[in-house]
């Protein structure tokens, strides 16, 4: 189910909700070759430079976890061997904070289908949470989910040399928050079949299956894709998104 809007009035604008969306989509366009990957035109040359940045500035489990970076990085240049067309290797040319950067993995996406879907839900959740948790606690709130989004991913894949990028495990404990605070809050939504059919639900019901879906296809079951998607980045952040929403629900709304 794709939510489209959710039926939860606000007290006040949402200026933290609107500037991580325009963050995101800012750092987005000024990736190498991503803003060009929605006509498809890529070259090599782009590929590889886009490849270097997100393993320069993406969150690498090994990284992570040993604090020490590869002895060979991609070095943003294209090369044609025996082997075929791929991307050189060679040290890394600069110092990297691993801690550092699972904050600079979170404004990072892949291509407009990663970033779009992302900031769909940020935008229709986070705003609301912002309202009860006040700006600064909003904001403070969404970075914490992200840090363990990213490290409980690292301690699930210990030896990934993969780069985790994108909002999603922050955007998760945005989700699991909403659950717990606002769990009979209507949801409209579009359901796939055959074409798409708009439909009413609780909160709820919609979230709640969503992490039933995020925690089955981190185990594997249900998609082929599972090594793609870092699912477990985003059971991590749902689950502590929820754990603080409960606390906080409890509490006096925020209006700073």
């Amino acid at each position: 189910m794709i939510p489209i809007h959710d039926v939860n009035p606000l007290r006040r604008t949402p200026w933290v909700t609107y500037g991580l969306v325009a963050a995101n989509v800012i750092v987005f366009l000024l990736m190498p070759a991503a803003a060009h990957s929605l006509v498809g035109q890529v070259s090599l040359g782009e590929l590889c430079r886009l490849q270097a940045f997100v393993e320069r500035w993406g969150a690498v489990p090994v990284e992570l976890l040993h604090d020490q970076l590869p002895a060979l990085v991609p070095t943003g240049q294209g090369a044609v061997g025996p082997r075929g067309v791929g991307c050189l290797l060679g040290p890394p040319a600069y110092q990297k904070s691993p801690p550092l950067s699972v904050l600079t993995s979170m404004f990072l996406h892949n291509s407009w289908s990663h970033l779009l879907g992302n900031m769909l839900f940020l935008a229709i959740f986070g705003n609301n949470i912002e309202d009860r948790l006040g700006r600064v606690r909003f904001l403070l709130f969404y970075l914490v989910c992200g840090y363990a989004a990213g490290y409980g991913f690292a301690l699930t894949t210990p030896d990934s040399t993969d780069p985790l990028i994108g909002a999603s495990g922050a955007i998760a404990g945005v989700l699991g928050a909403y659950l717990v605070i606002y769990p009979r809050a209507r949801v409209w939504g579009l359901i796939p079949v055959l074409f798409f059919l708009p439909l009413r639900v609780p909160a709820w019901l919609m979230l709640g299956m969503w992490f039933v879906l995020q925690a089955l296809y981190a185990t594997g079951y249900g998609t082929a894709q599972a090594g793609a998607v870092a699912y477990a980045a985003h059971v991590f952040g749902f689950v502590l998104g929820a754990l603080l929403g409960l606390t906080l629900r409890r509490q006096p709304r925020r209006l700073v």
